[in-house]
């Protein structure tokens, strides 16, 4: 299957989501997982069977970098 933005979460099978680190108490945050091939899918926690945005490793790691909050850990790395 090709994982695509808006393809439910739930859809992308045995993927580990990571919750960000910056996870609030009242649960407003986002997850991500790497999916085979590489990519890096993006959906809200509080949305679990939601769509999901799916991004390249290095759009994502652009993004991240640009925002100022510094390096990441986990899937984007």
């Amino acid at each position: 299957m090709r994982a695509g933005n808006g393809d439910a979460a739930d859809s992308f099978g045995s993927v580990t989501w990571v919750k960000s680190s910056a996870s609030t108490a009242e649960g407003n945050c986002v997850e991500v997982a790497l999916l085979p091939g590489g990519a890096i899918a993006v959906r809200d926690s509080r949305r679990a069977r939601g769509p999901a945005l799916v991004y390249s490793r290095a759009s994502l790691a652009g993004f991240v970098g640009n925002t100022g909050l510094g390096g990441c850990a986990g899937p984007i790395g």
